[in-house]
């Protein structure tokens, strides 16, 4: 097992997965959540790495609806000092706060998080957790900013401070005495400390006037530093009380450390919940900040490998915070039923990038990380991730790097067979730093066993022979890194089921080796053998590049194609929504009607059978019903229908009486007829009549002719409808009453309003006045009422 636990770690600094934990490190939010992400961050088992997913989901949802998002502040690492309290030690005043500082930060935590339905996971967490507000509050009590014991924590602590204090001013005002009295003797007037006692600045021939102790003198001498006798029995009492009181302090100290170590067991719980939650936000923050999205771990050892979009996390720290390259994804698809894939391509061209990528990737999803991928990452969970990558070359230990490799495979092999399944393995350059034949041979036998013993092997290799196993054995696929021969550069691009070249001469040329010695190079190539490999990889690049466009096209294509089927099914479902909109709306407003009317009719029965109703209230009554009858009446739906004219003797529909009429005569510009309507003759426009088969006439072609209205009026018909009668109202009822009148018109309305004082007549015209789709307001004619009544003529 320590022979395992070694090449485990060895692997984790081979895939630099300690660079990744301190960049984790970075969006912890307490000092021991930083710390914790530097260690062991891998639960033992597939149900481990599913809760700490969970809670990263949940954290990180939570985070990003609170404003500023979730604080840990206020938390602190209290597992020392929990630990000495529980074994009777004492703690200081700011330890004790921090205490009583996290009780409340983790009440506070408990009341964002816990929900059961949204957070089902973390809610679990914090379950058992005490935030203890009693000792939380006692602490508070006890001790001020700063850590100081607070005079109220003790009656006694209370009564030795206020002693101090009083003699301390005792003290203040002899000394004040003294300087007055010593005034000839004193260099200055300032009150100084030497060894805790205050002294005077004495000169050094006036000791001797100067009753005291001595407790320094200057560098020259010639200053003495004298604490005045009258003072010196305060300074002894000071001191006493001092002691007393540090004696009280540290008393108080000790009951406080001795509840809080009772209460070992719940700080402990609640400092590691709460370290599982700083942990969870942090993995959530850094997988918000990779662009990353959550993984699903599948519970099939021989589940496939899916990662669309692949980045290698370390580069993406290194393009944003360094402002590095922009980082090239790849896309791993590996099926259940294969375990070894050899990635074949030039030096420089990516492979080891993969390698590292693809094993970071199985180690970020065992420890609860999010995945800098797109779509739904999904891989089984990997118990081992075991690594051969790099030099092992080692000068004190006298090892070879083809001797260092096989060494590092042997605890591979040693790690497979006594450790946990399934396992990943990677091995760079595998076979490579010993004789070609010998290395190919070696390699394939190590591939066949790793297939038998690991969950997914993925090689990097120069071998042509290993990209042939593919087709003698199932469990092998091919891949490799692309290149650009027209620009002599890898693109890092992984290509899969194609074998790469490893276009050595093509790297040579772009790195500038002489060209003759590239040319011997080229004659010296065996043209049947690493030739003609070299020309069916070539071929079968260009045959995965048009399938790969076409796929492309098609895909598009595809798209597009749905895009326009969910815009038609979006136009149908509006358009049914809709009509069933303006259906009910309908219904409505055909209920409101009927109501209204009911409610109208029952109201003028009442007012008939009235004892002190008249012939004048018959009439009113009858006029409203009629226009009762006239509103609710049903409106035929007029087709509009513009291929037809009016003609001399034709009869006419008028539109705004609903009657029919002869038509006497047109005028010249075809805009107004002169019809006869039963006994009474009016002339109306084109646009207020139609066909008696409900078709409208199209307005002839225009003729610059101005036609004077007299007065305003004289080309209208005065109606029942266009009229209204405001006699007897007071301003702002005939304000309502016109206004509704006015909201339907299509001409002139007429206004009955009478002489009497003018008040009623002048309200309306100043209100007229500042309706804005007014045009006009004048006095009707002599036979409609004069001055009694008012023609509005709207815009």
């Amino acid at each position: 097992m320590a022979t395992s636990s070694g090449v485990l770690e060895e692997a984790l600094e081979l895939l630099e997965w300690p660079r990744l934990c301190s960049h984790l490190a970075h969006f912890a939010s307490t000092v021991v959540g930083r710390r914790h992400c530097q260690g062991d961050l891998f639960p033992a088992d597939l149900d481990g790495s599913r809760v700490l997913l969970a809670r990263s989901i949940e954290m990180g949802g939570l985070d990003g609806v609170i404003d500023g998002g979730l604080s840990f502040q206020g938390v602190h690492d209290l597992e020392l000092v929990v630990l000495r309290c529980c074994k009777g030690g004492g703690a200081d005043g700011e330890e004790l706060l921090e205490v009583a500082d996290t009780l409340a930060a983790g009440r506070r935590l408990r009341r964002q998080i816990d929900d059961p339905e949204l957070r089902p996971v973390c809610t679990a967490l914090l379950e058992d957790v005490a935030t203890l507000p009693e000792l939380e509050q006692r602490l508070k009590f006890a001790l001020e900013e700063g850590g100081r014991v607070a005079d109220r924590a003790s009656a006694a602590l209370s009564g030795l401070r206020r002693q101090w204090q009083q003699l301390r001013q005792e003290r203040r005002d002899r000394l004040q005495e003294v300087i007055r009295r010593w005034a000839s003797q004193l260099q200055d007037t300032v009150i100084a400390e030497r060894h805790g006692r205050p002294v005077l600045a004495v000169k050094a021939g006036a000791v001797a006037h100067c009753p005291g102790m001595v407790h320094d003198s200057s560098a020259s001498g010639s200053t003495v530093f004298v604490e005045p006798r009258t003072v010196v029995d305060l300074g002894n009492r000071l001191a006493d009380l001092e002691g007393r009181i540090r004696e009280e302090e540290q008393r108080v100290l000790a009951e406080l450390s001795a509840a809080v170590g009772e209460q070992g067991e719940p700080l402990q719980r609640l400092g590691n919940v709460l370290l599982q939650l700083d942990l969870a936000l942090a993995r959530a923050r850094y997988g918000q900040w990779l662009g990353a999205v959550p993984p699903r771990l599948e519970p099939d050892p021989d589940a496939p490998f899916v990662l669309q979009n692949l980045r290698h996390p370390l580069l993406v720290w290194q393009e944003r915070r360094d402002q590095g390259a922009p980082v090239v994804p790849i896309s791993v698809e590996v099926s259940s039923s294969l375990r070894v894939v050899a990635i074949t391509g030039p030096n420089t061209g990516g492979k080891t990038v993969t390698l590292k990528s693809i094993g970071l990737a199985a180690l970020m999803a065992r420890a609860g990380l999010w995945l800098p991928c797109t779509g739904t990452p999904s891989l089984p969970w990997c118990a081992q991730v075991l690594a051969d990558i790099g030099d092992e070359q080692s000068l004190q230990q006298s090892l070879s790097t083809f001797s260092g490799h096989v060494r590092r495979i042997g605890r591979i092999l040693a790690a497979l067979a006594a450790g946990p399944a399934p396992a990943l393995v990677l091995l760079d350059e595998v076979g490579a730093g010993t004789d070609p034949s010998e290395g190919t041979a070696l390699a394939t036998a190590l591939l066949r066993t790793l297939a038998d013993r690991a969950r997914l092997t993925v090689a990097t290799t120069h071998f042509g022979e290993l990209k042939a196993l593919k087709y003698a054995d199932a469990r092998f696929e091919n891949a490799s890194v692309a290149f650009d021969s027209d620009t002599l550069s890898p693109t890092y691009r992984l290509l899969w089921g194609i074998p790469g070249r490893s276009n050595a001469l093509a790297i040579a040329t772009r790195l500038g080796l002489d060209s003759g010695v590239i040319e011997q190079a080229r004659e010296l190539l065996a043209p049947q053998a690493e030739g003609d490999v070299n020309a069916v990889i070539r071929g079968l690049e260009e045959q995965r590049q048009r399938q790969q466009a076409a796929a492309e096209d098609a895909a598009a294509l595809l798209a597009r194609t749905e895009l326009l089927h969910e815009e038609l099914l979006g136009r149908w479902e509006r358009q049914r929504r809709e009509s069933s909109e303006r259906q009910e709306q309908g219904r409505q407003h055909l209920e409101a009607s009927i109501r209204s009317g009911q409610k109208e009719v029952r109201r003028l029965i009442r007012r008939l059978r009235d004892e002190k109703a008249d012939g004048e209230t018959a009439r009113q009554a009858g006029q409203r019903l009629r226009r009762l009858e006239s509103d609710h009446q049903p409106r035929p739906q007029r087709r509009q229908l513009t291929d037809w004219r009016p003609a001399v003797g034709e009869r006419i529909r008028l539109l705004a009486l609903g009657k029919a009429a002869e038509v006497l005569s047109i005028s010249e510009d075809g805009l107004q007829l002169q019809v006869r309507c039963g006994v009474m003759r009016s002339s109306v426009e084109l646009t207020a009549v139609e066909s008696l088969d409900g078709r409208r006439a199209a307005a002839p072609e225009p003729v610059v002719k101005v036609k004077a209205r007299v007065n305003g009026s004289g080309a209208q018909v005065r109606t029942s409808r266009n009229t209204v009668d405001v006699r007897g109202m007071r301003v702002h009822e005939a304000e309502a009453a016109v206004e509704e009148i006015l909201r339907t018109a299509s001409g002139p309305v007429w206004v009955i309003h009478g002489v009497g004082t003018g008040r009623l007549k002048r309200g309306l015209r100043d209100w007229l006045s500042t309706v804005p789709y007014v045009e006009r307001v004048v006095d009707a004619d002599q036979g409609d009422g004069g001055a009694g009544c008012s023609v509005i003529w709207p815009r």
